[in-house]
């Protein structure tokens, strides 16, 4: 018999999610990474979105739209995700999941390198009101200081993979994504401008309020 995890139990506790069920499918079908957020840490999202009034949300990795779905559900009437992917063969899966899900009305698309789009934002003047980080763990420092940068007063920064399977708490592990990791999660726990915890739960998520 399988042992039940703590996290398996609490996903017991609730019923299945068939729009975000069928996002899973189809990225198992389109031979994309497995790699959306968890599924209580999707609920998360929605959670704050809805909880902080946030009008404008920015995701760096869109993947296959899971995360997306999850924070534009939060969203009311007028509000907006930005959402940035490298691929744009990522984008598009993400794009179709997202307008399957009856949400494509509050999400845009951008293609390319992050960084790129961020600086252009922030020369644009554009502020947000949250933030979701899932993409390529070198550059998570960069993203944050951008994302900081990019906040409204009080926004949030979520960045998920905080644990990166357990790499960054296991001192053999020098990998370059590693380090940034571990340099993202001490720059959440530390930067003065910044209220933080970071959940320990599935893969860790960061979680930091932007005072």
């Amino acid at each position: 018999m399988e042992t039940l995890t703590a996290e398996s139990y609490m996903e017991g506790l609730y019923e299945e999610d068939a729009v975000l069920t069928r996002v899973k499918e189809v990225i198992v079908a389109k031979n994309m990474p497995e790699i959306s957020i968890a599924p209580g840490y999707g609920r998360l999202l929605t959670m704050m979105v809805t909880m902080i009034g946030a009008k404008r949300v920015l995701e760096i990795g869109a993947l296959g739209g899971y995360s997306g779905i999850c924070l534009a559900r939060g969203l009311k009437e007028g509000g907006k995700l930005l959402s940035l992917e490298l691929k744009q063969d990522f984008a598009d899966v993400a794009r179709d999941n997202v307008i399957e899900a009856g949400l494509g009305d509050f999400v845009e698309y951008r293609i390319g390198e992050a960084l790129d789009h961020l600086n252009a934002l922030l020369e644009q003047g554009e502020r947000f009101d949250f933030f979701f980080i899932d993409a390529d763990k070198v550059n998570y420092p960069n993203y944050l200081e951008l994302a900081i940068k990019l906040a409204n007063p009080g926004a949030i920064i979520a960045g998920d993979n905080t644990l990166m399977r357990g790499k960054v708490v296991d001192e053999k592990q020098t990998k370059a994504s590693v380090q940034a990791m571990r340099t993202f999660n001490q720059r959440i726990a530390n930067d003065p401008r910044l209220e933080s915890t970071i959940l320990p739960a599935y893969d860790g998520l960061a979680l930091a309020r932007v005072k």
